[in-house]
């Protein structure tokens, strides 16, 4: 059976595979088996830029994107630059088919002081699953111990896509088990730029409004959407694990 159509054993016996692997070699199997059908998908967190940093140092040409909402922190569009002149790469932003103005108009002002879950499906959702359809392999850096949403997640996951055409789409979370010390080590011991509002006790950085400091001994979600009963924007969270 192709990596293409993996399921039932063949996945776990794969994913198996992959969990004794080192993180080098995880990406090179994801490049030798589906090319430039895997891209990285980044909002700067630190496993992202470890993973990033794995990559182009084995020479793995893999696209990378991120979501511009438009409503993102000055300091992490400097963090995309200067991301860029590091790796020398260029990271494709993905941006909503609505401007704040349009959104404004349409929604109300300030969508997401009101229902942060609408404005997160328009803002990153929809942008994000517009580009999965080009892909066969979305390559993340989520960890379990983010949060009690991350927990089960595995390192290879195999998701419907799209129901109608019965087309499916891996997700690859070659960052899964590594903890967060383990994260800030690798990236200062290999110069890596990263956003500097991590270093101001920001611990997980998202849209401007709806990000906020959280302390040492919260889960790395917890400043996210505060007075909300939300923990995740849904980019994670939309696709239905396939049967």
């Amino acid at each position: 059976m192709s990596a293409l159509t993996l399921s039932g054993e063949a996945l776990e016996a794969q994913t198996e595979n992959l969990s004794n692997m080192p993180l080098t070699d995880v990406l090179r199997w994801c490049w030798d088996t589906f090319g430039p059908l895997a891209a990285v998908g980044t909002s700067f967190q630190g496993a992202g830029l470890v993973l990033l940093h794995h990559a182009v140092q084995a020479g793995l040409s893999f696209p990378v994107f991120t979501l511009d909402t438009g409503l993102l922190f000055a300091e992490t569009l400097e963090t995309k630059s200067r991301l860029e002149a590091f790796f020398g790469i260029q990271i494709e932003s993905l941006v909503p088919e609505l401007s704040l103005e349009q959104q404004a108009v349409q929604f109300g002002p300030e969508l997401w002081n009101r229902n942060p879950d609408t404005c997160c499906q328009l803002r990153k959702v929809e942008p994000l699953k517009e580009r999965l359809s080009t892909l066969s392999v979305w390559i993340t850096g989520v960890r379990a111990e983010q949060g009690a949403t991350r927990k089960k997640t595995a390192i290879l996951e195999r998701y419907l896509f799209d129901p109608l055409l019965e087309r499916h789409l891996f997700k690859l979370n070659p960052m899964v088990n590594w903890k967060r010390e383990a994260v800030w080590e690798y990236l200062r011991a290999h110069g890596i730029p990263y956003n500097p509002l991590q270093d101001r006790g920001y611990r997980s950085i998202g849209c401007q409004p709806c990000t906020r400091l959280a302390g040492e001994a919260d889960d790395e979600r917890a400043g996210r959407w505060a007075g909300f009963d939300k923990t995740e924007c849904g980019i994670h969270t939309f696709l239905p694990a396939a049967p």
